[in-house]
Parts: structure tokens; sequence; C-alpha cells
């Protein structure tokens, strides 16, 4: 336990003066006031109004992507990502099981399946190599798409998933998607500020989604944006995400099935103050994580660093015990001294709902799932 308490003190060195030590929590100490308040006084605070605008030119400029359309939240951007991906009942869509249970949840609602393939240890994001090679022992091209030759449904899209703001290696699975006709739908709901090889994660696919939780980098309690390149898709993001509502003045007209998924402006206000702040919030984190990285040099116990050719905004630091008895002891010793930790999430497949679901054998997964530990990350005040 003397290793543990070095790891208690070492966190509680980074945040004095706080008698608990949350994971993540938000910080606001920007225009977010302001900003709030200026939305209530303009009356417009439900889904139109001046700084949903606003929020989405500020999306679209941070990723580099054309097109930004704002969501109620993650899940549904995600939703919504897979519907303007044509995704529809009884399709499979290939992800990862080491995620949150939001991205086999959006699957689930367009009633098609997930398929879990595993991920890489050094990005903790769906692997290419194990992406290639399910599909080549799995799957089928044919005139109208890639099939699973097992169950004979259509494989529409993959979501891989950038954890805990490590980006993994998207460009190889990309080019994957592409050779096998494939629809990719990035999963960057913790990657907001992370970059690979150059570019913002989000951009790779024919669309990427983010969150804005509570719990993350930049947040407005709620909220999400989904980012495209292709104008034509951004229009119908749009249109479906108000109901599907045919523009007029004052007629109501729905051409088919539309969600209520905007963004309300209220909300929007509060995101637009925390984005003119995103780098300095990168700045902040990536700062602890170097001090983490040089920490853990002298303590027996592995720090998840960054991967190649990546910069990442390490969302949430993370650590590996050395098997799950040993992680289950440094849950229980850091959270008892008021220090807050957390394993991962529990794998997908290992969920009732989704265990009859097609995966390969999640050598990496499971190990990591055992193993892996999640150490505060918020914004250290100077």
């Amino acid at each position: 336990m003397e290793e543990f308490q070095k790891v208690v003190d070492f966190v509680k060195e980074q945040y004095p003066n706080k008698g608990f030590i949350s994971l993540h929590e938000p910080i606001f100490i920007g225009n977010e006031r302001k900003y709030v308040l200026d939305a209530i006084d303009s009356t417009f605070v439900s889904s139109v109004g001046a700084y949903v605008n606003r929020f989405e030119e500020m999306m679209a400029e941070i990723t580099g992507s054309k097109y930004t359309i704002a969501i109620v939240n993650g899940t549904n951007a995600l939703h919504l990502g897979l519907l303007l991906a044509d995704v529809e009942r009884d399709d499979e869509v290939l992800s990862q099981a080491l995620t949150f249970i939001a991205t086999a949840n959006a699957i689930s609602y367009i009633g098609a399946k997930p398929v879990f393939i595993d991920v890489d240890k050094e990005t903790l994001g769906m692997s290419p190599i194990a992406l290639t090679k399910f599909l080549e022992a799995n799957a089928e091209l044919r005139t109208d798409g890639c099939y699973n030759k097992g169950t004979g449904k259509r494989i529409a899209a993959c979501v891989p998933m950038h954890t805990f703001g490590l980006p993994c290696r998207i460009d190889e699975i990309a080019a994957i998607c592409r050779k096998w006709d494939i629809a990719l739908v990035e999963d960057a709901a913790e990657s907001l500020g992370s970059y690979y090889k150059g570019k913002h994660t989000g951009v790779f696919g024919k669309v990427g989604i983010f969150s804005f939780n509570g719990n993350k980098t930049v947040t407005c309690g709620g909220g999400g944006a989904l980012v495209t390149d292709d104008e034509v898709l951004a229009k119908k993001a749009k249109h479906l995400t108000t109901q599907a509502k045919v523009p007029h003045k004052w007629e109501f007209v729905h051409d088919q099935i539309g969600y209520n998924y905007r963004m309300p402006n209220l909300n929007a206000a509060l995101a637009c103050a925390q984005l003119e702040q995103l780098p300095m919030f990168v700045e902040n984190k990536r700062e602890l994580a170097a001090k983490y990285k040089d920490f853990f040099k002298e303590v027996p116990i592995n720090f998840i660093e960054e991967p190649i050719d990546c910069k990442a905004n390490y969302w949430l630091n993370a650590i590996l015990l050395d098997d799950v008895k040993q992680r289950n002891e440094f849950l229980q010793f850091t959270n008892d001294r008021g220090v807050m930790t957390r394993p991962v999430w529990e794998l997908m497949n290992r969920l009732p709902m989704f265990k009859n679901c097609q995966t390969d054998d999640l050598t990496n997964s499971t190990c990591i799932a055992d193993r892996l530990v999640n150490i505060p990350s918020g914004y250290r005040v100077k």
C-alpha cells in the first residue's frame, strides 16, 4: 500500500486545499455567466438563437470541418450520425467493446446490431489490425455493400471511439472502411482538442460527433455536435434535428420523421464561453499529464501516454495496475482517502443487452478492462 499512498499524496499536491478530489469537474472562469445572462435577456433560450449559430461556427473553425450542427447531447449526435450514414434496422455496425454505453445504445436506437472489435493497447481505441482481421475472416463485398458472411446482414458502418481523448489510428481505419465500402462515423465525444497527425479528431469519416456533457473538457451541461464536410448531409442533419419541419413563417408541415435534437441557445451560450478557453484548458490538462508521466516513472504503475503522431487533450488520465485484484485494492484505497478514481467502463459484450453480439477475441479489451483505472484529471486552478 506504500505505492498507493504515494499516488494519493501526489494527487493531493496537484489539487491543494481540496477536501475531496473528483475525477473531473467543470470550471467556469470566463464569459460563461455573461453569455448565459445575455441569452436569457434575449428571450431566445430554446433551439433558435445567436449563440447556437456562433457555437456552430466556432466548432467548425476548431475542428477544421466545413459544417457543424449543434445537437442536444453526444448520444443523440451519434444516433443522427448513424442515420446520416444510412444505417437501417437489422444492419450491423462495427464498434468496440471498450467504450461508453452511449456508443452501443445509439446503434441500438436504429434497430441495428453492434459488432465488437478489439482495441490497441497503445491507443485504447479500435485496432485497425483487428478490424482488418475480422473483415477478412467474416465479410464479403457485394454490389450493394459489405456483408457479414455468417449472419447475412449488411455491415453498414464503423464507429471507432477516441478513448479518454487519446486518438486511435483513425487514418488506417478510414482507409479500411473505404476498401470495404463501410461508412465511417467517428465517435470523438471525448476528444475535443485532440489531434492525429495534425488533424483534429472527428473529421476523418463521413461524420464525426462530440459531447459537451458536464464532465467533458468543455461543457455546457448537456450538449453535442456533429461535424461533416458534406453539404448535403449537413442540410439533412439540420432538417432532421428540427423535427423535419419544412421552413415556413407560420405553417407546420413536416416531410418525414424528425427529432427534437437541437441544442438550446441557453446551453450554446455556455458552450461558446467554454470554447473560448479550450486552448487554455487543454494546455492545463497536458501539463498535468506531463507531471503524472514523470511521477509514474518512479512508481511501478503504468501511466498511459498519448500514442505516437498524436496530441491528446488528456480528458481523463489513466493507469494500468497489474491485475483485477490490485486494481480493486487501488480503487478502495484511493476513494477511502478522498481521491476519486474509477475503473474503465464494463465491456459492452459483458452487459446483458449486448451479450449475444458478435465479437472478435477482444484480447486487449479484456486485459485493459480488468486493469485500467482513471485518476483525477480536472483543470487545476493556479
